[in-house]
């Protein structure tokens, strides 16, 4: 069986074992009072925010901060099996950690809301390259017709945030490289 098959198995069967026994993520923390109630009652699809929205305009509207947030997306995390590929704090597994400072496609807002909604194959398929190398077993499957919300992906992303180990500089992806004048 491929590698490919296989996270795909691990994953689909991740989230039916959920389903059947009935658990649902609670999801009701409130956002952060400087949230945005727009963005924070946003129930569309992941999907659906990709496709209507320019490459680079996608931002979180809750911070790593706010308790409630982090705790909500951490319920979130596990109800939808990204620790069954990333670990329970997210540092990594059979695919990469989610915790430090290496960014394979980036690590801004917008590219990692595109990367768990279209999977790394449809990054690759809209034309974004592999910035960052880790080891990985196979490719980040398409979560974005399976997340029920976009804000249960923006509360993901809270809590990976909240995880994060790596350089200060490089926790919203890789800073611009300084190029010495001369």
């Amino acid at each position: 069986m491929s590698k490919r098959v296989w996270v795909g198995c691990l994953a689909a069967a991740t989230l039916i074992g959920a389903w059947a026994q009935g658990q649902a993520p609670d999801t009701s923390a409130k956002p952060a009072a400087a949230a945005p109630a727009a963005a924070a009652a946003d129930k569309s699809t992941p999907a659906a925010l990709v496709e209507s929205t320019p490459k680079g305009k996608l931002k979180n509207p809750y911070t790593d901060d706010n308790e409630a947030i982090v705790a909500a997306g951490k319920d979130v995390y596990f109800h939808f099996g990204c620790n069954g590929c990333h670990g329970g704090g997210g540092g990594g597994g059979m695919c990469p950690p989610l915790t430090n400072d290496i960014w394979v496609y980036g690590g801004d807002d917008d590219t990692l809301f595109r990367l768990v909604t279209l999977g790394s194959d449809g990054m690759l398929a809209k034309g974004y390259m592999r910035v960052g190398m880790e080891k990985v077993v196979g490719p980040m499957p398409p979560m974005g017709a399976i997340l029920t919300s976009a804000d249960d992906l923006w509360k993901i992303l809270t809590f990976v945030r909240s995880k994060y180990t790596g350089s200060p500089a490089a926790k919203f992806g890789s800073p611009p490289e300084v190029v010495p004048p001369g």
